[in-house]
């Protein structure tokens, strides 16, 4: 999987270009070291080939800590968070109190929110943390 880190890191950073609500605080050759860091301490899965989506699983915590894809209502996230909930009763994860879509998609994937909080600095975006119960 280490060849798909720039595939993955394309796919945030097209998001993170395209979200008028959110500020880059890291560069795009800091998210590509961020994903090549997850690869090595997370589960990873992609989607489409060439890569339109992945998401990033911490399976000490159940944490799902990334969520990214290139196309939106065409399957691949919901594919995606049907492989993270493989065998486990706990997901949580944390998503922007601006991305009314992401929180929409994660409620129909039966998670709940459970707080709001501010985010550690440089980031500025207030979020929510939401959680998923088998």
């Amino acid at each position: 999987m280490p060849d798909d880190v720039a595939a993955c890191a394309a796919v945030a950073n097209g998001w993170i270009d395209q979200t008028e609500w959110l500020a880059r605080v890291h560069s795009h050759e800091m998210v590509v070291g961020f994903v090549e860091d997850g690869m090595k301490n997370r589960t990873i899965w992609v989607a489409g080939d060439p890569i339109d989506g992945y998401l990033s699983f911490n399976p000490e915590t159940n944490q799902v800590g990334a969520l990214f894809c290139r196309k939106t209502g065409a399957g691949l996230g919901k594919a995606l968070m049907d492989k993270a909930k493989e065998n486990v009763n706990y997901l949580w994860l944390t998503t922007h109190v601006p991305n009314i879509n992401a929180q929409r998609f994660y409620a129909r994937e039966g998670f709940h929110e459970v707080s709001r909080f501010d985010p550690e600095p440089p980031e500025t975006v207030r979020e929510i943390k939401m959680e998923w119960h088998a």
